[in-house]
């Protein structure tokens, strides 16, 4: 290779015109202003359930929660109960779904009763005022402590103040309802913690939910709320996409921004360079309110490199002239019913919508997937090198002491090679990116699989099932790429398939727009998971939730 080495994944900032389709924030504004931006983007006449057809499903978003809480039919307060009430249920013996590794109900109700209080004045804040918002516990969110899903790492490590991306959903009004499970330090693809619980999908509670933002993706699926914040990165060894692919495995929305996009300070940081907060929702709006909330960075930081205004797109309209680059064996590589789910969805989306498919060629994927690996590999060792020395590795499960190991053997020559692959695979991108608007590709190889019994006291490390899961994940982390999964349908046994677009740099406004198009196309066909909650009924939870 003749390439330099290429550390960190940090893209030239253009900012972008602002057009007729487009809204670009100023730098300035607060969260709260931000989401009312972002409100102003949705389409004037919002979707409401009633007009689905009968056999449709459609989750309540937040601009549901928001018409509900002004209209005084039901408060933050009732919700927050109702919240509670299910939580209890989903934990049952008969259900033990594990969404959440720390919820506290005396405080999620505190917060819910203030809530109330300022719609009974007239003084809520925005359309998140009162939301449900879970946050993965990889995350800083007081009064919690930051497990990463591990018995220990809480012990070494102290949860001082809120992560930036979850005071700014305070600030918003949001009712953060506690810490989602995770697979142990992120290192699998099943979302299987042997000391919180697998997580179970709401689609299929014998199946897995994904990982390693496992919890998040499952309490939005099952209704719990809206959206769910999640970590993008991972630090295993076939690991990568750990917002969008539980996403997919859950039958929700995974959003993954551009690198530095939203700060990432507050996170555990098990790595620097691959690691991005993001988001999980029910639908792309609520995808693109909670995005608003949390991305730009504060005034108080100074990144090396400025970042372009964050711009957000008016979804009334559906994009058109859209070139989707597919790189076949690649997209083809997947189960049979994914590949013929996703082709059948860009053939509709060419009579639709004319959109067009680029045949296009990604080389070295192999060699980019090992490069990532070893990155991961590398920062999380050193990362939590200082943590390690304190605590009995004998505290984490067998897959966690696997995957450490393993990231001990790797040297720095290998690392040095793994940035200039970097360095290369960017130049690649770049060449794609001159030929087409967006990569589109499955989000897994597989649908979820099932929870095997003998995985749940040491933990898993599946590397056949956790290879096809991240497939397609490896660029946005490595190139620091923003990225988007939407549901397209489903298997014969009715798990959930999702669709991927990659996008250029900085290129959310686009994404988001592809997104809402293709939701568009299939919403009506969206099926409701087995385990669900109706926070908004005022029907007593448990005997509405199945």
């Amino acid at each position: 290779m003749e390439e330099s080495p290429l550390y960190v994944p940090i893209h030239p900032s253009e900012d972008a015109e602002e057009k007729e389709d487009i809204i670009c924030i100023s730098p300035d504004a607060s969260p709260a202003e931000k989401v009312k931006q972002a409100v102003a983007c949705l389409p004037s006449v919002a979707v409401k359930s009633a007009d689905f057809p009968k056999s449709a499903f459609h989750r309540w978003t937040i601009m549901d929660y928001s018409h509900a809480y002004n209209s005084s039919e039901i408060t933050p307060l009732m919700v927050a109960e109702q919240f509670i009430a299910a939580v209890r249920h989903s934990s049952s013996p008969s259900f033990q779904m594990s969404f959440f590794i720390n919820s506290n109900f005396e405080d999620i109700l505190r917060q819910a009763t203030e809530s109330t209080l300022r719609y009974k004045q007239g003084k809520q804040i925005s359309v998140l005022d009162g939301v449900p918002i879970a946050v993965k516990d990889e995350i800083d969110c007081l009064p919690y402590p930051t497990t990463g899903g591990t018995k220990w790492l809480h012990k070494v490590r102290s949860c001082k103040e809120d992560a930036c991306c979850v005071r700014h959903l305070r600030q918003c009004g949001a009712i953060i309802v506690g810490k989602t499970n995770m697979h142990e330090l992120g290192a699998g693809t099943s979302g299987i913690n042997p000391h919180y619980g697998a997580t179970r999908n709401p689609y299929d509670k014998n199946k897995v939910a994904g990982g390693s933002s496992s919890g998040s993706a499952a309490a939005v699926s099952s209704g719990l709320c809206p959206a769910a914040l999640g970590v993008d990165g991972g630090v295993n060894l076939f690991w990568a996409g750990s917002v969008r692919m539980p996403a997919a495995l859950c039958g929700v929305v995974g959003f993954k921004p551009t690198f530095r996009r939203v700060p990432h300070s507050g996170v555990i940081p098990l790595n620097w360079t691959v690691g991005m907060v993001g988001v999980l929702a029910g639908t792309v709006e609520d995808a693109l309110i909670v995005y608003a909330a949390i991305s730009g960075q504060p005034p108080s930081a100074q990144p090396a490199v400025e970042a372009p205004r964050v711009c957000l797109p008016r979804l009334a309209d559906v994009v058109s002239n859209i070139k989707m680059a597919k790189y076949g064996e690649w997209f083809n590589d997947c189960s049979d019913e994914i590949r013929n789910c996703c082709s059948n969805a860009l053939t509709q989306f060419r009579k639709r919508y004319g959109w067009e498919t680029v045949e296009v060629t990604i080389p070295e994927i192999e060699v980019m997937r090992l490069a990532h690996y070893l990155t991961i590999g590398s920062e999380c060792s050193s990362s939590i090198s200082s943590y390690l020395k304190k605590v009995d590795r004998g505290e984490s499960g067998w897959d966690v002491r696997v995957a450490l190991s393993v990231y001990g053997a790797f040297n720095s020559k290998e690392y040095l090679n793994a940035q200039r692959i970097r360095n290369r695979q960017m130049q690649f991108h770049k060449k794609i990116f001159a030929k087409a608007d967006v990569i589109v590709c499955p989000t897994t190889g597989v649908t979820a699989y099932s929870v095997m019994n003998d995985a749940l006291k040491t933990g898993e490390l599946d590397y056949v099932n956790g290879a096809a899961l991240v497939r397609y994940q490896i660029a946005g982390n490595f190139l620091g790429l923003p990225a988007i999964t939407v549901p397209v349908g489903y298997d014969k046994e009715g798990l959930p398939i999702g669709l991927q677009f990659i996008g250029k740099p900085w290129s959310e406004p686009l994404l988001i727009q592809i997104a809402s198009a293709v939701q568009a196309l299939c919403m009506a066909e969206y099926k409701k998971p087995q385990v669900f909650y109706d926070l908004l009924s005022k029907k007593e939870v448990p005997h509405n939730s199945i």
